[in-house]
């Protein structure tokens, strides 16, 4: 069943609430006028989704096909940025603050609802089994290309499973789990917004994003997180889209996410999903890491 963009935004707040909200709560939780809310309220109430303010099994039904059923983390680089901590350590697996950097992002997938975890990996890929102690759900996918290739071997190898999935770079220090959730209407990239950025951006119009470059500036730019989320008929195109690309002479260098935002950028319409510098930090190098904690310093 699909429902309007207005019917998800409040359908999730209920869901996220457990139980009634106010038409106040609703607009600080969606950002709609009370006017949008008390008319999308009659329509989910004549449509049997909602009743006396909860959420009716077939209005859960109907937020089905908007649930992030896997996460999906690409784990095989060497980190070279990182040296020499990464020399024995795949980067995801360097502690910051006493913990694995991979483990926040696990855990607050587990926390999310999402319990479907796949680990694409290949420098030092035996280091990883040592997550299945804490986290015995996690599958891992072998890439035995990561050594020549750029990370869209990783994509290849995890091409069929991209629907109603997150895409997680692994080496992310997530600081507020919160900005995951367990349903997402449309496919989107988390960004930062940002006047100036010497980092990837994205180009963004009425959310939608409309390039990718390296550095950004103005308005309409966006520093590029690396997590995303892809839903159903976007995933079954990427999973087509990453292997010709891939096959395409010099498509081994490409990075995966230039599959739908340059390569095969007219059969996507993929969204900004905004969060703030505070909620995510990127790694990338061994002077960034002292930075965060200190005890590399000594």
């Amino acid at each position: 069943m699909q429902i309007t963009r207005n019917q998800f935004s409040v359908l999730e707040a209920i869901v996220k609430s457990n139980g009634t909200l106010s038409q106040r709560d609703l607009k600080k939780m969606t950002s709609l006028s009370l006017g949008t809310i008390n008319k999308t309220i009659k329509s989910l109430n004549s449509e049997g989704l909602i009743e006396g303010g909860i959420i009716t099994s077939r209005g859960l039904e109907s937020l089905e096909p908007y649930r992030v059923k896997r996460a999906i983390f690409l784990a095989a680089g060497f980190g070279s940025r990182m040296m020499p901590i990464t020399l024995n350590t795949p980067k995801p697996l360097v502690r910051v603050h006493g913990v694995r950097i991979i483990d926040r992002l696990i855990e607050a997938c587990l926390n999310t609802g999402i319990d479907e975890i796949y680990i694409v990996r290949g420098y030092l890929s035996e280091q990883f089994d040592q997550l299945l102690i804490k986290f015995p759900m996690i599958k891992f996918l072998e890439n035995p290309a990561f050594k020549e290739t750029n990370n869209i071997s990783s994509s290849v190898v995890a091409r069929n499973i991209l629907s109603n999935s997150y895409i997680f770079e692994a080496d992310l220090l997530l600081k507020n789990p919160s900005i995951l959730k367990h349903y997402h209407y449309n496919s989107s990239f988390f960004a930062i917004k940002k006047e100036y950025s010497d980092d990837w951006c994205f180009t963004v119009k009425n959310n939608i994003i409309q390039s990718e470059k390296l550095g950004g500036k103005g308005d309409d730019n966006y520093q590029m997180v690396g997590i995303s989320y892809w839903n159903e008929e976007d995933g079954k195109k990427l999973s087509d889209d990453i292997m010709s690309v891939y096959l395409s002479p010099g498509g081994k260098e490409r990075y995966w996410e230039q599959v739908p935002l340059e390569y095969k950028k007219e059969r996507y319409k993929i969204e900004i999903n905004e969060c703030k510098e505070e909620d995510i930090v990127e790694i990338d190098t061994f002077n960034e890491l002292k930075d965060i904690d200190e005890s590399y310093k000594l």
